[in-house]
């Protein structure tokens, strides 16, 4: 039997929570809601770009997340030694580029192991709690979270596109 992308149930956007948990519950949602634009579709459908000469995919797009996830998280604030899991020096793009579909189930699941270690990393630290980010900045966890949520949100919908243009459909 061939791997399909698993189906998802999305978390419920927060209605009205204090910040933390406000923040949070919007990173889950717009988590789960990409995941919920692969629900059911092939590696070979996962790896299709939407408009050549693009090579945005929703594989990529996992992919990029999880290296977005990777780097606010924990690279940044808590200041993991860790490096990329798909981008090198040669390709810092290879989140996009170097995709293959028999990897695709094995994408996934780094998708999810990084949520969980980001997730781990911020669940104890405070919203004030600054870092200094490569460009100076100081920053704090509060910006990371905003920050992810606005790169979820801009590429879910990227996700929406791309998943219409691979079977029609829409939604969720």
């Amino acid at each position: 039997m061939t791997w399909t992308a698993p189906q998802t149930e999305r978390s419920g956007a927060p209605a009205a929570a204090g910040e933390r948990d406000m923040l949070q519950g919007w990173l889950d949602f717009h988590r789960d809601t990409l995941l919920v634009k692969c629900a059911g579709l092939t590696p070979e459908q996962l790896v299709r770009a939407g408009t050549p000469p693009s090579t945005l995919t929703l594989l990529g797009l996992v992919r990029h997340l999880t290296e977005v996830e990777r780097w606010w998280f924990r690279r940044r604030f808590a200041g993991e030694p860790i490096g990329d899991l798909h981008c090198t020096e040669d390709d810092p793009d290879a989140d996009f580029n170097d995709l293959d579909p028999a990897a695709a189930e094995a994408d996934f699941a780094a998708f999810r192991a990084e949520v969980a270690a980001c997730d781990a990393v911020a669940a104890d630290r405070g919203l004030d709690e600054t870092f200094t980010a490569t460009d100076g900045r100081t920053l704090n966890l509060r910006w990371v979270y905003v920050h992810l949520i606005e790169e979820y949100a801009r590429h879910n919908g990227h996700a929406d596109l791309l998943r219409q243009g691979i079977d029609g459909a829409t939604g969720a």
